[in-house]
C-alpha cells in the first residue's frame, strides 16, 4: 500500500474506534481526534489516495485560484466547472475577505518567494490564511489555514498546519493540493521538494460519513502512487496552468459518495 494511504486509513480506524462523538456548529454530529499528523517525503512518492478516486484536477484548481489568482471570486470557479465553494457564495459571487483575497491583501507569495530566494534560512517564511480583521468579512473561516516553510540542505519543507478536518472529503483534497503547491514553489525556487508535514488539529468524520468510510477500509490493496508531472520549463509561479500540472498513471478503487455538511 501506498504512503498516503497507509497513514490517512491509519487515522480514519483510529477516528472510528476511539474518536470523541459529539455536535458541532454543522448540526451533524462528528467523531473526532484532536492533534493528527502526517508526513510524506516529496521526492520518494506524491501524496493522493488510491484506496478511492480523488479529483485531483478540482483540487489544483483550487489551490491555483487561492495562490496563483488569489481570488474569492466563485463565479470564477464556476467557468472552470468547479463547485465546491457554492455553498458558501455570497450575493456578490465571492466569499468575501477570505482565502485567496487575504492572499493578495499581503502580499504573502511574492513575500514568501523572495524570502526563499534571497534568505532561505529565514525562520519567519509563513503563509496564513488566519487575518483576524478579516475572518468575519469572509463566508467561512480557513480550513487549512497556515503554512510554514523551511530549506534545508537546498530542499523546500513544508508543515500545513489545518483547524479543521473532513477526513472523507476535505482532508484528502487539502494533503493532494498542498503537496503539489509545494512543487510548484520548489521548482521556481531552485530547490528540490522536501518534507510536507499535514497537521490537523480537528480530524472529524460526520456520522453521515461512517459507512463510506468503512467501505473504504474494507477495500483490498490500494494501488501504487502515481507521479507528479510539472512542465519544467516554467520558472514563474503565476505562469503556471492546469496544462503544466499532471498526474500520470493514477490507478485508483473508484469513487465514494459521501455528504458534505455545511
Amino acid at each position: 500500500m501506498n504512503n498516503a494511504d497507509r497513514q490517512y486509513l491509519k487515522i480514519v480506524q483510529e477516528i472510528l474506534d476511539h474518536g470523541y462523538y459529539d455536535n458541532n456548529r454543522t448540526g451533524v454530529s462528528t467523531y473526532k481526534l484532536p492533534h493528527q499528523i502526517m508526513q510524506f517525503d516529496l521526492a520518494r512518492e506524491f501524496p493522493i489516495l488510491t484506496s478511492k478516486f480523488v479529483g485531483f484536477k478540482t483540487a489544483v484548481k483550487e489551490m491555483l485560484w487561492i495562490y496563483r489568482d488569489q481570488s474569492n471570486s466563485v463565479l470564477k470557479l464556476q467557468e472552470e466547472n468547479v463547485h465546491i465553494w457554492d455553498e458558501w457564495m455570497k450575493p456578490d459571487g465571492t466569499i468575501g475577505t477570505a482565502y485567496g483575497w487575504v492572499v493578495r491583501e499581503y502580499q504573502q507569495v511574492d513575500k514568501l518567494i523572495a524570502a526563499l530566494k534571497n534568505n532561505p534560512q529565514d525562520r519567519r517564511m509563513i503563509l496564513n490564511l488566519w487575518q483576524i480583521p478579516h475572518l468575519d468579512g469572509g463566508s467561512l473561516y480557513p480550513c487549512a489555514f497556515m503554512t510554514l516553510w523551511d530549506v534545508t540542505d537546498g530542499r523546500l519543507n513544508c508543515m500545513l498546519v489545518q483547524r479543521s478536518g473532513d477526513m472523507p472529503l476535505g482532508v484528502p483534497f487539502n494533503m493532494t493540493q498542498y503537496a503539489v503547491l509545494v512543487h510548484l514553489i520548489a521548482q521556481v525556487t531552485d530547490l528540490a521538494p522536501g518534507l510536507f508535514t499535514h497537521v490537523i488539529n480537528n480530524a472529524h468524520i460526520y456520522e453521515n460519513q461512517v459507512e463510506g468510510m468503512r467501505e473504504q477500509l474494507s477495500r483490498g490493496e490500494a494501488p501504487e502512487a502515481p507521479t507528479l508531472w510539472i512542465n519544467p520549463e516554467i520558472k514563474n509561479f503565476y505562469d503556471f496552468t492546469m496544462d503544466d500540472i499532471k498526474l500520470e498513471n493514477y490507478q485508483h478503487l473508484g469513487k465514494i459518495k459521501m455528504e458534505v455538511s455545511v
